[in-house]
């Protein structure tokens, strides 16, 4: 790996960021990050960084404004010591969830997001599994996004299901539930819901055979987890057995991890994209996309292309 190659990591998830750095047989990049008293960001690069290419690694989860605000201030000092490239990875895109205008006089956060992070000077986004992949559309640098559905469909395939049915909870997962299905060759059904609030929902209908199957649940994240348990209930009363629940990003806001400690849930598989608190129950496992960034990360930097990291899935 050529030695301009400067990898640093925000507040959000640094565990990750060291994982990628020991894959890629670098250094961590030595960053200063402080608050004033007011509660201002500081930043200071402590290793000269100038002609070099710079990766930041900041997810943006709790809390999310924050995390942002020091994101925008790493990219800032990162232009200003003269770095050639300040390359983000962003494995969670927060506010992806405001990407269009359901309603008169709301915002598209996640376009408002694009343009921000392009205007304090990032070079490249590289992200996972955007609730709506038309928001690589927002930004005007390239947008490198990677799927962690082939690392969620090898560990499936080894838990050696019983007649399973992948579920998409709405039909906005249809497509990646439909992907997971075809790598399981398995069935594959749709829950239609009807949103009552922010995080609330109720289920109206499904579509598909559910009855006697193992239900696997994909979600691009899970939230409070309000959602996902309507989901595995309606399934249960409709004859299928109990669940798993597969979801890349592992928000987990409030009470969560105990709601998904449920009876009918047989495991919540998530990823390491978001750093998450010490779980204690057998029923969470937890994959890490640290290889798979490592290895966007190469292929960036010597050249290659990122879809050699997908299965053939028409991804």
């Amino acid at each position: 790996m050529e030695s301009k190659l400067r990898i640093f990591s925000g507040s959000s998830n640094p565990k990750l960021a060291g994982q990628i750095c020991r894959r890629l047989g670098v250094e961590p990049g030595q960053v200063k990050l402080s608050r004033f008293k007011s509660g201002e960001i500081y930043v200071h690069y402590e290793e000269s960084i100038r002609n070099s290419d710079v990766f930041i690694v900041q997810s943006l989860s709790h809390p999310i404004n924050e995390l942002f605000v020091e994101l925008l201030v790493m990219i800032d000092a990162a232009k200003r010591a003269s770095a050639r490239t300040v390359n983000i990875i962003m494995p969670y895109y927060g506010y992806a969830r405001q990407e269009r205008k359901s309603a008169p006089r709301e915002p598209i956060s996640a376009k408002m997001l694009a343009d921000v992070l392009t205007t304090a000077g990032a070079s490249r986004v590289v992200t996972i599994d955007l609730h709506a992949p038309a928001i690589q559309g927002f930004f005007n640098i390239p947008v490198d996004h990677l799927t962690a559905l082939d690392l969620m469909t090898d560990y499936l395939k080894s838990k050696d299901i019983r007649n399973p049915v992948v579920v998409s909870p709405d039909a906005g997962r249809a497509s990646m539930a439909e992907k997971l299905a075809s790598g399981l060759d398995s069935p594959f059904a749709i829950m239609i819901k009807k949103r009552t609030a922010h995080n609330e929902s109720s289920i109206t209908h499904v579509i598909g055979d559910v009855a006697g199957h193992t239900p696997i649940i994909i979600e691009d994240l899970i939230d409070t987890g309000s959602t996902i348990i309507n989901v595995v209930e309606a399934l249960k009363e409709r004859g299928a057995e109990d669940s798993f629940v597969c979801a890349t990003h592992g928000l987990f806001s409030d009470d969560a991890l105990e709601r998904l400690d449920h009876p009918n849930i047989r495991e919540v598989v998530t990823t390491d994209s978001i750093a998450l608190p010490e779980i204690h129950s057998s029923r969470f496992k937890v994959l890490s996309v640290a290889p798979m960034l490592a290895q966007a990360t190469q292929f960036i930097m010597e050249g290659g292309s990122i879809a050699a990291l997908f299965k053939d899935r028409g991804i």
